[in-house]
């Protein structure tokens, strides 16, 4: 039997989120916590609607199982070093629906981006909090 590399599982789980196919990775993520790692890969994919399937897909599991919630938190702090105001601020979003105390201290530091859309964010995340 064939097995599917991480890579090639990372691209099935953003083609899924691109078709909008959010309740599928909900599933597969309930069932394989080792998918939290790879938050931060997917959220870097160029697509918008896997961008926004990632939101969707943290908002849904912090009802369903916000225990691992925390698991994302290493790949997306490595998102906040990122080039890329987009990324970084995808990111802080991100960060802000898991909501732990890393998390949010991770959100605070985005306070003081390079990037003025990052501020921005942070600041937005903050006061919903």
């Amino acid at each position: 039997m064939d097995q599917v590399s991480d890579d090639e599982l990372q691209r099935v789980i953003a083609d899924f989120l691109d078709m909008g196919h959010v309740d599928n990775i909900v599933a597969m993520f309930r069932r394989e916590s080792r998918y939290y790692e790879w938050t931060g890969e997917i959220l870097g994919d160029r697509r918008f609607a896997v961008r926004l399937g990632v939101s969707i897909l943290f908002e849904e599991l912090k009802r369903l199982q916000p225990e691992r919630l925390p698991l994302a938190v290493p790949s997306l702090r490595r998102v906040l070093a990122s080039e890329e105001p987009l990324l970084r601020g995808e990111a802080v979003s991100v960060l802000g629906i898991i909501g732990t105390t890393e998390a949010i201290e991770l959100v605070r530091a985005r306070l003081a981006d390079p990037s003025p859309q990052v501020r921005e964010m942070a600041a937005l995340v903050l006061d919903e909090l």
